[in-house]
């Protein structure tokens, strides 16, 4: 049966080999980075979730490795990667043009296909898949068809996806870990009483019988909350406890799903204003080499803001209709 588990002893194997080309390189601190978080993804299950194991090892280990990525991400600096010449890569760019495009369409077809049907195929009486994260396995499983598919369509050596993979992340540096820690922050915030907390608060803030005053507290929420953990993931729990549930959906009678759809959309719109979704804002800056950090955000938020203000029409008419 594939787990979700399988997928990051492959991550770890990754994040392995791209700490022993650093280590070639004699590039000491992205070595250290990404033999911790290898360690980490490798030992994860033994760490966090085997708590019946014989040989367990201590939860504080995941804590002290932690602690050393934050130590060590500070001293990982940018410095030339040694690639093929830009003319080498235009011409294989006219060879292929169209077929560059199968790898990377390919990771959503797969992961589209095991979450529909990943809990068909059996190995005898075995299902194929874990059910409880099948969409991630799914993902995981996508991207190692994908690089394949790569490796055939550009007729590339198998070592290529590690040293592009490589420079790829080492261009990211510690900014490729931010998505996965913002989206955790959203179940730790609820599970810390963030949500009643919230609701405490709009309840003394604004008229509660008022839906329109209601709809717009949650879609500024989700944006404000969006801004602060660059995720919008991350915002609707938190927004949906304080304010979806008992206000939206429980006082004023609002569509579940489609106040779901609409606050996750409005969510988004802060995604577009904050320079904490690096994957979105972040990433690009550094892939393009542009001048300054913000100009991604320059160029988008008049849409976000433009977006924000349709979406808060579209949940106000929309929601409360059954």
């Amino acid at each position: 049966m594939l787990r979700i588990e399988h997928a990051y002893w492959l991550l770890a194997l990754f994040l392995a080999g791209a700490a022993w080309l650093n280590l070639r390189e004699r590039r000491c601190w992205h070595t250290a980075f990404w033999t911790v978080l290898a360690a980490l993804f490798a030992s994860g299950d033994y760490v966090l979730t085997a708590t019946k194991a014989q040989h367990q090892l201590p939860a504080q280990l995941a804590g002290i490795g932690v602690l050393a990525l934050a130590v060590l991400a500070p001293r990982m600096k940018r410095g030339h990667i040694t690639e093929r010449s830009a003319e080498e890569r235009e011409a294989d760019a006219l060879r292929l043009r169209h077929k560059l495009l199968i790898p990377a369409l390919l990771i959503p077809l797969v992961t589209l296909l095991v979450a529909l049907l990943g809990n068909r195929p059996n190995l005898g009486s075995v299902p194929l898949f874990a059910q409880q994260q099948m969409t991630l396995t799914g993902l995981a499983l996508a991207c190692l068809i994908a690089l394949i598919a790569a490796l055939i369509v550009t007729r590339a050596k198998p070592s290529a996806g590690l040293v592009e993979g490589r420079r790829l992340l080492d261009t990211l540096g510690w900014a490729a870990l931010l998505p996965l820690t913002l989206a955790s922050l959203g179940g730790v915030f609820a599970a810390t009483g963030v949500g009643a907390a919230i609701a405490d608060l709009v309840r003394t803030a604004i008229p509660v019988q008022s839906a329109l005053a209601c709809v717009v507290a949650f879609g500024l929420g989700m944006v404000l909350f969006t801004v602060i953990m660059g995720n919008a993931f991350a915002a609707f729990p938190v927004l949906t406890a304080g304010i979806g549930l008992p206000l939206l959906i429980q006082m004023h009678g609002a569509h579940p799903a489609i106040l779901g759809a609409l606050g996750m959309l409005t969510g988004y719109c802060g995604t577009l204003f904050t320079p904490m979704a690096a994957n979105f804002n972040i990433v690009p800056v550094a892939l393009l080499e542009l001048p300054n950090q913000n100009d991604v955000i320059r160029a988008q938020w008049k849409t976000g803001a433009a977006l924000l203000i349709v979406n808060l029409c579209l949940m106000y008419f929309l929601v409360f209709r059954s």
